[in-house]
């Protein structure tokens, strides 16, 4: 297990730019399995959870190639079936949980898949059935394979079908996009998740044959298609990445700039760190986040405590809940949290107030932020890496504290940031990898 040992108090200085976006990248790259033509996709992170995926379609027979630093090639003519239907295959799988958006493609190509649950963030229930739900709609069945954890997924042949999803699932939604693609008929599919990653992930589609509109929309009308053909495709900066920067340069920044951020699709992430007074100025499509020597949490029109929740897109993503109460512990003022999708993400506060930050946990999915106006400066400690995101939060903790950290299972923190320590050390920071 390897662990990031943080010398605490530099102030960092300089410019950064996002990787590719990590969760567009894994439904892009299973997209790639709807045709036999060769896919190139660019920008593609160099992260771990990507890189799992990359590998596990070259398991099934998918050519992948290298063209360039961070882009590849992709041409699935010669899938080993009968992988597919391994015992390893299935392990595989099971831990990693972008693998669930094999599922769609393999089922609307060669009409079953074996599923497992999928493994990713211990961060509370991750349910899946909105996408099976959903590949019922469109005609599939499910049989449990009898003396073995899995079951098979098939259709002769999947038919059109309106269907209203029960949660805006992310996933669950690229997952029917992809399955109804070749479906006869046409689906309609309403409550559908319409995050930049989805976005993206339907106008890839388009590009490859596919007749998607609504795009944006949580209403998608999707009308079947017999093939799809190759494309090339360009991979969104990180949105989550760079609210991280974000949150670092208001930490423990002395002027910072976050090139090519993609502005239009950063949705309401810039204002939430507003929220907390953070100065934050667009120029062109860069981020410029000045020292922030003090800043104070706005209040609500009516006086009333701020409060910042999570919701499906165009709301605030889950994914940034946890930098924010870390920038929070430094603001002047209190800010209620309120993790409404995930019941264990705030959990990880715990080792925050060992740090000393001045946090009450009031139950799973809320937390209130008392905030220090920098007077106190958290300490340096040793903790662990629960899960991605809050594992980049305590990383941002640590670069701001008194003295040394260290943060153990930091394979969490590869699996969704390239190179971050390299990154980071090159605005001033003093991370090492042990």
């Amino acid at each position: 297990m390897a662990s990031f040992i943080i010398e605490g108090g530099h102030l960092l200085q300089g410019t950064i730019t996002p990787q590719g976006a990590k969760n567009e990248a894994l439904q892009v790259i299973c997209a790639t399995l709807l045709t036999e033509e060769e896919v190139i996709i660019r920008n593609i992170p160099n992260i771990r959870d990507v890189n799992n995926l990359i590998q596990l379609l070259r398991d099934i027979g998918v050519k992948v190639a290298k063209k360039e630093e961070n882009t590849y090639s992709f041409q699935a003519d010669e899938l080993r079936l009968d992988y597919l239907e391994s015992d390893e295959f299935v392990q595989k799988c099971a831990t990693l949980r972008g693998s669930v958006m094999m599922i769609g493609p393999l089922l609307a190509r060669m009409g079953k898949a074996i599923i497992t649950k999928p493994g990713g963030d211990k961060i509370g229930r991750r349910r899946l059935d909105t996408h099976f739900l959903g590949f019922q709609k469109l005609g599939a069945i499910f049989n449990r394979i009898e003396g073995r954890d899995v079951y098979e997924i098939s259709a002769k042949k999947l038919k059109g079908a309106y269907m209203l999803l029960d949660e805006a699932s992310v996933t669950g939604t690229a997952n029917i996009i992809m399955a109804a693609v070749f479906a006869k008929g046409t689906t309609t599919i309403y409550n559908a998740a319409c995050e930049p990653y989805l976005q993206q992930l339907c106008k890839m589609l388009n590009n490859m044959g596919a007749r998607i509109s609504g795009i944006a929309s949580n209403l998608l009308t999707i009308e079947g298609v017999e093939r799809l053909h190759g494309t090339d495709h360009q991979i969104l900066p990180d949105m989550i990445e760079v609210g991280s920067f974000i949150g670092m340069a208001a930490m423990c920044g002395d002027g910072i700039r976050i090139k090519n951020v993609s502005v239009e699709n950063l949705g309401i992430i810039p204002d939430a760190f507003r929220r907390l007074g953070i100065k934050i100025k667009v120029e062109g499509d860069d981020l410029w986040i000045p020292r922030q020597k003090h800043y104070e949490i706005q209040s609500f029109i009516d006086g009333t405590i701020m409060t910042l929740a999570d919701a499906p897109w165009p709301g605030l993503t889950p994914d940034l809940l946890s930098v924010l109460i870390v920038v929070a512990t430094q603001a002047r003022g209190s800010v209620l949290f309120h993790q409404k999708m995930f019941e264990s993400r705030l959990f990880f506060v715990d080792k925050l107030i060992d740090m000393g930050a001045q946090i009450i946990l009031c139950d799973p999915h809320r937390a209130v932020v008392v905030g220090h106006d920098r007077k106190i400066t958290l300490r340096g400690g040793r903790m662990s890496s629960p899960d991605i995101r809050a594992g980049i939060a305590l990383l941002i903790a640590a670069m701001s504290a008194n003295g040394t950290s260290r943060i153990d299972n930091i394979e969490q923190i590869d699996r969704g940031y390239e190179n971050i320590e390299g990154r980071l050390n090159a605005l001033g920071a003093k991370i090492t990898r042990s």
